[in-house]
């Protein structure tokens, strides 16, 4: 069961975070709520987050009775976490669903305490418009999005496993609810779609579970319902960002790389977009383009006065050093490779860059040197949770790599 909770909890981790930026139609008299709203997340997604919080709680200064506008603050502070904590890259969710990529630090304990005061008063008044209106799809709606937070969150910060499936669990009735009674509604298509997508990837006897707990399954049909919430609406960003994961799991690569460039041109004060831009080159085979991109990306990351993101720094020397490994420029790959490391990357990073280097070292014809690096890289990543770079550095260990 265990494995069927974590994978749930994921599911929502996925979308990073899963909320609109309206969601509830505004009252008589507030023509500005929605715009509000919409400001506040453009804002959170090009990583102003000091102004989002602020154009959050404005609105609900001015509308303390809308569940969305708790949401939204809950959301734009989940956002924080994740940035703070440096979980804000696809690599962390391109493992196996049932299993958190890699080993994150605890959240800031004041972010913690304001994501869980927000979702605890957005979930009462959900609740109550519920017992109000029980057949109202809107009310089901409001009340399904703020458990998937609660769920997302216990699953991708908290660690709760329990919490997350319990969450999960409501998150989903009350969007498949929304969805049943309103069929022309399209944004709880991302929450299903995800839930389902995910129950999907796990092996029979944990769906079989999954199913008698009350999820759905079907991964085309999840997909399906993720890119249906991805043509527009109030999840579109969301759906966007989940079908760039998704696709990257699936090894569909250049459908991927299409979402993240629709991501970058809708915020372009997002640098990390373009960061996930030019690793999705990578993994589709476009190393020369990526090294393109990420340089590109790297000039207006070193300009940025805003905060970065645990690790970042390396990170982005890291993605350019393994594009040009790529593109077997291997000079310059070692240099970015070294740039990386001196730049105090987080543990499973400089796990991988370790693998990338016994790579430079394998095409050099430096087999000792490469297997050292390989068994550093196996030995960082295998402490910070990171089952991919292991299977990687030993997989090259045993056999040398080689370019395709």
């Amino acid at each position: 069961m265990t494995r069927v909770i974590t994978a749930i909890a994921l599911a929502t981790a996925i979308v990073v975070s899963i909320d609109a930026a309206t969601t509830t139609p505004a009252p008589v008299g507030s023509q500005g709520y929605s715009t509000e709203l919409a400001s506040a997340f453009d804002l959170a997604y090009n990583l102003d987050f000091t102004e989002a919080l602020a154009a959050a709680r404005g609105v609900i200064a001015t509308h303390p009775d809308e569940p969305a506008a708790y949401r939204a603050v809950a959301t734009v502070t989940w956002l924080q976490i994740l940035f703070a904590r440096g979980g804000t890259f696809v690599d962390h969710y391109l493992g196996k669903v049932t299993k958190m990529q890699v080993t994150m630090p605890q959240p800031p304990a004041d972010l913690d305490a304001e994501f869980n005061k927000m979702i605890d008063k957005a979930i009462a008044i959900g609740d109550a418009h519920v017992r109000a209106h029980p057949k109202d799809a809107q009310a089901q709606f409001d009340l399904g999005s703020a458990w998937a937070l609660r769920a997302g969150y216990a699953g991708s910060v908290q660690g709760s496993v329990t919490g997350a499936f319990a969450a999960a669990r409501k998150a989903f009735n009350a969007q498949e609810y929304a969805l049943k009674h309103d069929p022309k509604k399209i944004e709880p298509n991302l929450v299903v779609g995800m839930y389902r997508y995910a129950v999907s990837t796990l092996g029979m006897p944990s769906r079989m579970l999954a199913y008698m707990a009350g999820f759905g399954g079907g991964k085309e049909r999840g997909i399906q319902m993720v890119e249906r919430a991805a043509t527009g609406g109030t999840e579109q960003a969301d759906a966007l960002f989940a079908l760039a994961v998704i696709y990257s799991r699936d090894g569909r690569h250049a459908d991927a790389v299409t979402k993240l460039q629709e991501l970058v041109q809708r915020f372009p004060r997002n640098r990390i977009l373009v960061l996930e831009e030019g690793a999705a080159l990578i993994r589709a085979g476009h190393p020369d383009t990526a090294d393109a991109v990420i340089t590109a990306g790297m000039a207006k990351f070193n300009k940025d006065p805003r905060q970065h993101t645990l690790g970042e720094h390396a990170y982005w020397y890291y993605k350019r050093g393994l594009a040009r490994l790529n593109w077997n420029h291997r000079a310059d790959a070692a240099t970015d490779l070294e740039e990386a490391l001196a730049a105090n990357p987080v543990g499973w990073v400089r796990g991988r860059i370790h693998v990338a280097r016994g790579q430079l070292m394998d095409l050099a014809g430096k087999r000792t040197e490469a297997i050292a690096d390989y068994r550093l890289g196996a030995d960082y990543c295998g402490k910070h949770n990171d089952p991919f770079c292991v299977a990687e550095a030993v997989q090259f260990s045993r056999k040398p790599f080689a370019l395709q």
